[in-house]
């Protein structure tokens, strides 16, 4: 069995800033990582961070979410495999959240593209005890 189960999410961090005038038209651009830390017994904490911003104006508009994970895997799993299927596992909440808060914002929902992750490198960086 190759599974990663997604356990638990929480908030870490929101932040939102919509000082637009009415009428402004924006142009968004997203920024977005995702770590992985590792503990004992085949569980993991995943960490998504994105910022969505105006890209003229990221001063008057952006949202920033940081979304953490717990998630439990089979340890028979690569590390690169449990980092690509946990955040498909946690990437729909972050989606469905900014464009619930931009919604009850009373501005436009924004909604984020989806993100292939398996189409991107996967940098890994173990520290040494």
């Amino acid at each position: 069995m190759h599974t990663v189960n997604l356990k638990g999410y929480k908030v870490s961090e929101i932040r939102l800033v919509s000082n637009l005038e009415n009428g402004t038209r924006v142009e968004l651009g997203n920024r977005y990582s995702y770590n992985v830390s590792y503990a004992p017994n085949n569980v993991c904490r995943g960490e998504f961070t994105i910022d969505v911003e105006d890209k003229q104006n990221p001063d008057k508009f952006g949202i920033h979410l940081v979304l953490v994970g717990i998630f439990e895997f089979n340890g028979e799993l690569e590390k690169e495999r449990v980092h690509v299927l946990s955040f498909k596992e946690l990437f729909p909440f972050a989606r469905s959240i900014i464009t619930t808060v931009t919604a009850n914002a009373g501005i436009p929902p924004v909604i984020i593209p989806p993100i292939d992750i398996e189409s991107q490198d996967i940098y890994r960086f173990e520290k040494n005890s």
